[in-house]
């Protein structure tokens, strides 16, 4: 289990109590910082799911540069992901910040991307993560800390940065999800 791997359970790990905090709501207070009225147990959640976010980065650049690629890391690292995400958006439409049908299509996109991902291992191919992918993870964690912590910072602004991001991440979902697909229809039409 080298330093990676144990970053991606770290990551795993980190979900349910980043999931406790949010589903137990301790009345921890609130505190009124820059524009925004700002749950504690939210700004506590957020801090937890900063560190699982780092955590993402940072087990896929040690495991590169130290030549540290596990069959686990490869499984283990796109599916922890995945709960994390799937977790926290969840979670912000319990808390009525987003929409459920822009859940849906961000959850269905990973599912069908995970599920053409398998069809390319059960071919002997990986299918890394393209730019547009990598971008709409980083906007998707990004939007999701902005929700969390209330828009702290452009609420002063009168901004709505989580928002704004939200449906940025929605885009880039939908356009990387059609670029896996098209770049790799031939894959598609032969495992049918």
């Amino acid at each position: 289990m080298n330093l990676p791997n144990q970053l991606t359970v770290l990551r795993v790990l980190l979900i349910p109590v980043f999931v406790a905090v949010l589903a137990i709501d301790p009345n921890w207070g609130q505190w009124d910082v820059l524009g925004a009225e700002l749950p504690v147990s939210h700004f506590v959640a957020a801090m937890i799911f900063s560190v699982a976010a780092i955590t993402d980065w940072l087990d896929g650049y040690l495991a590169r540069k130290n030549k540290l690629v596990t069959n686990f890391g490869k499984f283990m690292d796109p599916l922890a992901d995945k709960m994390l995400v799937a977790a926290a958006l969840v979670y912000l439409v319990e808390l009525d910040f987003v929409a459920a049908w822009v859940v849906v299509i961000i959850l269905c996109r990973e599912f069908a991307v995970t599920g053409l991902r398998l069809v390319a291992s059960d071919e002997g191919i990986v299918l890394a993560a393209g730019n547009s992918g990598k971008a709409k993870t980083w906007v998707q964690l990004t939007s999701i800390i902005a929700f969390l912590l209330h828009d702290i910072g452009f609420a002063l602004l009168n901004i709505p940065f989580a928002e704004i991001t939200m449906w940025l991440a929605l885009i880039l979902t939908i356009y990387s999800g059609v670029e896996y697909f098209s770049k790799n229809i031939k894959l598609i039409t032969k495992s049918m």
